[in-house]
């Protein structure tokens, strides 16, 4: 039985926590697998209640921080080969950068015979300077040549990895979308809708937008507030919601209370929603207006709630909508754009409802987890495989 060791950068919400989750739970007992990872820095919400939910039990690795740190590091990658010697896994597959960086180094010292990285984003432009993109793109250079394989999570992440930003050869990268529980955003919707809608003293007619995510430099909510402005000057009317938390939110909760006093709108910080669910039933709209994402987690579930989205034409969200069908693409950074299509869906619930059904059928089948499970499973023993042929 081969074993899989999955490393993950730490536990905080995003795409890569529930990739991990459901890939240790659901992979076939044909798998034994141990997930380890870091905890959230300081301005990020927990996501161990998600393993909980799920009854997955990780190895925590405290000294694994986002930003590099020379003592903090070192300790981490000593506690990695540890486990690697105790655990002794057939393969070591790592998830986004830090993991990558550390978990690929102490699996090629401890001459695991499988190592397998997944990019779930990528720093290579919109996060940092030249230099220190450049030097972020050595690193992942060298780290893809002890890789045995690449994962993008989509199509367009493997063109910008392969040929864009020349990480690795294109024959190294196997393109395999993440992978949700997603049938919790279909159940008991219009219940769900109602509550959600209370609990916000929404009217029936009012139009709810909202936009989820950590509330950083990257996801460039200024380009949302500035969207929400440019609709208020023409006079549409709408509620505005900001789901998460995060360094900006000082700067966002006073650009919003400006926007506030000189227009007749409302604006609601949230902070984290756990039960994003619900939440997303009581939704009309939903936006993402990042600057540099992979696959935004929050698109998909929206999409399974049967909410139309807006997106900034980032990463791999042209792969994970329909255009026209079940929301819209625009230019990242173009705040003129963003607001066109998002007057037109508040005025038009025409529009709106047929996204809506469009949505759910879009995503059921490319993005539930069991075909997640199924696609690494496979990819998994082709690499098995390819390594034994090597190894003769």
């Amino acid at each position: 039985m081969p074993k899989v060791l999955r490393i993950i950068n730490r536990f905080n919400i995003g795409g890569p926590t529930y990739n991990a989750t459901f890939l240790t739970k659901f992979i076939s007992d044909d798998y034994e697998t141990l997930l380890v990872g870091g905890l959230p820095e300081k301005d990020e919400s927990d996501s161990l209640h998600i393993l909980e939910e799920y009854g997955v039990k990780p190895l925590l690795i405290p000294e694994m921080k986002r930003i590099p740190n020379f003592r903090s590091d070192r300790e981490a990658y000593r506690k990695i080969k540890q486990i690697i010697e105790e655990f002794q896994p057939d393969i070591v597959h790592t998830h986004a950068a830090k993991a990558g960086a550390l978990g690929r180094k102490a699996a090629k010292a401890c001459g695991v015979p499988v190592i397998v990285h997944t990019f779930h984003g990528h720093v290579f432009h919109s996060y940092f300077g030249k230099a220190k993109t450049l030097l972020y793109k050595i690193i992942e250079r060298r780290l893809a040549k002890i890789s045995t394989g690449i994962i993008a999570i989509s199509p367009i992440q493997k063109e910008e990895l392969s040929s864009t930003h020349g990480i690795c050869p294109a024959h190294q990268i196997k393109v395999i979308p993440l992978g949700f529980d997603l049938l919790k955003f279909q159940d008991r919707l219009e219940e769900k809708r109602v509550e959600t809608r209370k609990k916000w003293k929404l009217n029936e007619d009012e139009v709810a937008v909202a936009i989820v995510g950590r509330l950083a430099p990257i996801k460039n909510h200024g380009l949302f507030l500035d969207a929400i402005e440019l609709v208020a000057k023409r006079g549409v009317k709408a509620r505005f919601f900001i789901v998460g938390d995060g360094q900006e939110r000082t700067t966002i909760e006073q650009r919003a209370k400006e926007l506030e006093s000189n227009y007749d709108l409302k604006i609601e910080l949230t902070s984290w929603i756990k039960d994003i669910a619900t939440f997303n039933a009581g939704m009309d709209i939903i936006c993402l207006s990042s600057d540099n994402e992979g696959t935004p987690v929050s698109l998909i579930e929206a999409q399974a709630s049967g909410v139309p989205v807006i997106s900034t034409d980032v990463g791999g969200v042209k792969d994970i909508l329909s255009e026209g069908e079940t929301g819209f693409v625009v230019p990242k950074k173009n705040p003129e754009a963003l607001s066109e299509k998002l007057q037109l869906l508040i005025e038009n619930k025409e529009i709106r409802q047929k996204m809506s059904q469009n949505g759910w059928n879009f995503v059921r089948d490319q993005f539930h987890y069991t075909t997640l499970v199924k696609n690494m499973e496979d990819y998994y023993a082709e690499l098995i495989e390819k390594t034994r042929k090597n190894a003769k």
